[in-house]
């Protein structure tokens, strides 16, 4: 079992940032990538960003590139989330979600996810 524990999440500007973590813990976190979805209220969740296990590959969905980054710090067995240039269309409860793959993985059938932050942009 893997149990991830997000926090970060709040209300912002529009035009503001935030940066989400997620710690895991219970396995080896480097056996794991790592991913990013978000949900918004009457939407189906979705990627936004995905990690391999080392850090050094990653995906971002085109709607948030260059303004999203996804790391990791295998050391703290933590990913984050930053984001920059925050818009309202980026308000959603953002899940961490960790599968047993050495690739960054593009599919929703993730392994473990955590329980979820809100983030709201307000205009």
């Amino acid at each position: 079992q893997v149990q991830l524990v997000e926090s970060g999440g709040g209300l912002v500007q529009a035009g503001g940032s935030l940066r989400l973590s997620c710690a895991a813990s219970g396995r080896t976190f480097s056996d794991y990538a790592m991913g990013w979805f978000r949900q918004a209220p009457g939407k189906e969740r979705e990627l936004v960003v995905c990690i391999n296990w080392s850090g050094t590959s990653t995906y971002v969905r085109d709607s948030v590139k260059g303004r999203f980054t996804i790391s990791r710090d295998n050391a703290k067995n933590t990913v984050y989330l930053q984001m920059n240039s925050l818009k309202p269309e980026d308000t959603a409860i953002y899940y961490c979600a960790a599968k047993r793959t050495r690739s960054y993985y593009i599919l929703p059938d993730y392994d473990y996810w955590g329980q979820g932050t809100q983030v709201t942009v307000s205009s």
